[in-house]
């Protein structure tokens, strides 16, 4: 199937690893001109070839910086950058962290998206091109993560709908992918969150992982692939799906109950 995305100029924020690296991956097999953005370069991200632009998202002025650099023209926005991990002593706190906590939560997740979205609008308005952001299941279920972390994806969800809403009569589609629990650092790194709680209750990571989708009620027997989820946002970027506006695709394995 042709997702008429060859020759597509695509921006990926957070592209060196994980859900990002597997994005940039999937959006160059259809053979688009991909840019990934990170705080540093990975050599798996070195060896697809696409364009790389050093920049901490978190930061203020990154985003503008990130798209400028990136060049005039631009088709496809993936915001992609974020995560959430529990700074010290967190676990112990009612709110999962103290005010810098939650605004460097807020900063990654939310404030970056929108920064970015708003410096990459005059290009992707002209192209009539799509944005597609990165949310989680936590943002619906905040029981098993950082609760900033889960507040600032609900929020980029809700700024993902009014978006869709003011610009879809301009030709931009914007949607937002919601994965489930995914084989990211977030499960895999030593530094991640599962292996924060692991350490907290005194359990082994690794089995902690393991366990991790039949006590979750997953329905299916193993964590996500990042590929799966790349080939969600490489559809909801083709211009072959020009009716999937404000949409939210949960891509968890039956973890949310609600119909």
């Amino acid at each position: 199937m042709d997702l008429k995305l060859a020759g597509k100029r695509v921006l990926v924020t957070g592209g060196s690893k994980g859900i990002g690296l597997a994005t940039v991956r999937a959006f160059l097999a259809e053979g688009a001109d991909v840019v990934a953005v990170s705080r540093t370069k990975t050599p798996e991200l070195e060896a697809t070839g696409a364009t790389f632009i050093a920049a901490d998202l978190a930061e203020p002025d990154a985003p503008a910086r990130a798209v400028l650099a990136s060049g005039p023209r631009l088709d496809v926005l993936v915001n992609n950058a974020g995560g959430g991990t529990m700074p010290d002593g967190a676990f112990d706190d009612p709110l999962d962290g103290d005010d810098q906590a939650w605004a460097y939560a807020f900063g990654l997740n939310l404030d970056s998206a929108i920064r970015t979205t708003r410096a990459a609008l005059p290009a992707l308005l002209a192209a009539r091109g799509a944005v597609i952001n990165i949310g989680s299941t936590a943002a619906r279920d905040p029981r098993g993560g950082p609760m900033p972390y889960a507040a600032a994806k609900a929020a980029l969800t809700a700024f993902t709908r009014g978006l869709a809403e003011k610009y879809a009569g301009a030709g931009l589609r914007v949607n937002v992918v919601t994965p489930g629990p995914t084989r990211t650092d977030v499960f895999e790194s030593k530094e991640g969150f599962i292996a924060q709680v692991a350490d907290h209750l005194g359990l082994d990571h690794a089995a902690v992982v393991e366990a991790f989708p039949r006590q979750n009620g997953m329905l299916v027997d193993a964590i996500i692939e990042p590929a799966e989820i790349a080939r969600a946002i490489v559809l909801l970027a083709s211009p072959t799906m020009p009716s999937v506006i404000g949409a939210n695709w949960i891509i968890d394995g039956g973890t949310l109950k609600a119909a």
